[in-house]
Protein backbone atom coordinates (compact mmCIF):
# COMPACT_ATOMS: atom_id res chain seq x y z
CA UNK A 1 0.00 0.00 0.00
CA UNK A 2 3.31 2.84 0.74
CA UNK A 3 3.63 2.10 -3.49
CA UNK A 4 0.01 4.37 -3.88
CA UNK A 5 1.07 7.08 -1.31
CA UNK A 6 3.79 8.34 -3.47
CA UNK A 7 1.01 8.88 -6.55
CA UNK A 8 -0.51 12.27 -7.18
CA UNK A 9 -3.80 12.74 -8.94
CA UNK A 10 -5.04 15.75 -10.40
CA UNK A 11 -8.57 16.95 -8.95
CA UNK A 12 -10.81 18.97 -11.00
CA UNK A 13 -14.59 20.17 -9.93
CA UNK A 14 -16.40 21.28 -12.66
CA UNK A 15 -19.53 23.54 -11.52
CA UNK A 16 -21.01 24.56 -15.02
CA UNK A 17 -20.11 25.41 -18.58
CA UNK A 18 -21.09 28.61 -20.61
CA UNK A 19 -19.22 29.72 -24.06
CA UNK A 20 -18.86 33.58 -24.97
CA UNK A 21 -16.74 35.76 -27.16
CA UNK A 22 -12.89 36.47 -25.80
CA UNK A 23 -13.88 40.18 -25.92
CA UNK A 24 -16.97 39.91 -23.72
CA UNK A 25 -14.15 37.93 -20.99
CA UNK A 26 -11.97 40.58 -21.53
CA UNK A 27 -13.97 43.54 -20.43
CA UNK A 28 -15.17 41.39 -16.84
CA UNK A 29 -13.74 42.74 -14.00
CA UNK A 30 -14.46 42.03 -10.38
CA UNK A 31 -17.58 41.64 -9.31
CA UNK A 32 -18.34 40.10 -12.64
CA UNK A 33 -21.00 36.96 -12.33
CA UNK A 34 -20.34 34.43 -15.41
CA UNK A 35 -23.84 32.26 -15.73
CA UNK A 36 -23.77 28.73 -16.30
CA UNK A 37 -25.46 25.96 -17.99
CA UNK A 38 -26.55 24.87 -14.55
CA UNK A 39 -29.36 25.32 -11.80
CA UNK A 40 -28.11 25.22 -8.18
CA UNK A 41 -29.56 21.81 -7.28
CA UNK A 42 -27.71 19.77 -9.96
CA UNK A 43 -24.07 18.04 -9.35
CA UNK A 44 -20.85 18.54 -10.18
CA UNK A 45 -18.69 17.39 -12.55
CA UNK A 46 -15.36 15.64 -10.90
CA UNK A 47 -12.49 14.39 -12.96
CA UNK A 48 -8.99 12.90 -11.66
CA UNK A 49 -6.54 13.60 -14.34
CA UNK A 50 -9.26 14.98 -16.93
CA UNK A 51 -11.30 11.35 -16.94
CA UNK A 52 -14.33 12.44 -15.61
CA UNK A 53 -14.59 9.88 -12.46
CA UNK A 54 -17.74 11.11 -10.25
CA UNK A 55 -20.65 13.47 -9.50
CA UNK A 56 -21.22 15.36 -6.23
CA UNK A 57 -23.03 18.47 -4.22
CA UNK A 58 -21.15 21.94 -3.53
CA UNK A 59 -21.20 21.50 0.82
CA UNK A 60 -19.73 24.22 2.69
CA UNK A 61 -17.25 23.14 5.36
CA UNK A 62 -16.85 25.85 7.94
CA UNK A 63 -15.50 28.77 5.71
CA UNK A 64 -14.27 26.45 3.38
CA UNK A 65 -16.28 24.52 0.21
CA UNK A 66 -15.95 20.60 -0.41
CA UNK A 67 -17.47 18.51 -2.33
CA UNK A 68 -19.98 15.35 -1.48
CA UNK A 69 -19.45 12.47 -3.53
CA UNK A 70 -23.26 11.39 -5.04
CA UNK A 71 -22.38 9.32 -7.44
CA UNK A 72 -19.06 7.24 -9.10
CA UNK A 73 -18.38 6.79 -12.48
CA UNK A 74 -17.52 3.29 -13.78
CA UNK A 75 -15.98 3.19 -17.24
CA UNK A 76 -16.41 0.47 -19.09
CA UNK A 77 -13.69 -2.10 -19.38
CA UNK A 78 -12.98 -1.15 -23.21
CA UNK A 79 -12.48 2.44 -21.91
CA UNK A 80 -9.99 1.49 -19.31
CA UNK A 81 -6.17 1.58 -20.52
CA UNK A 82 -4.31 -1.67 -21.28
CA UNK A 83 -1.44 -2.31 -18.69
CA UNK A 84 1.84 -4.03 -20.89
CA UNK A 85 3.96 -3.77 -18.16
CA UNK A 86 3.41 -6.93 -16.97
CA UNK A 87 0.42 -8.73 -14.97
CA UNK A 88 -2.54 -6.84 -12.77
Amino acid sequence: MTTFDEIKVDISVVLGENEMPVHQLLRMGRGAVIDLDVAEDEDVKIYANNTLVAKGQVVLLGERIGISITEVLMRAPEARPIRTDGPL
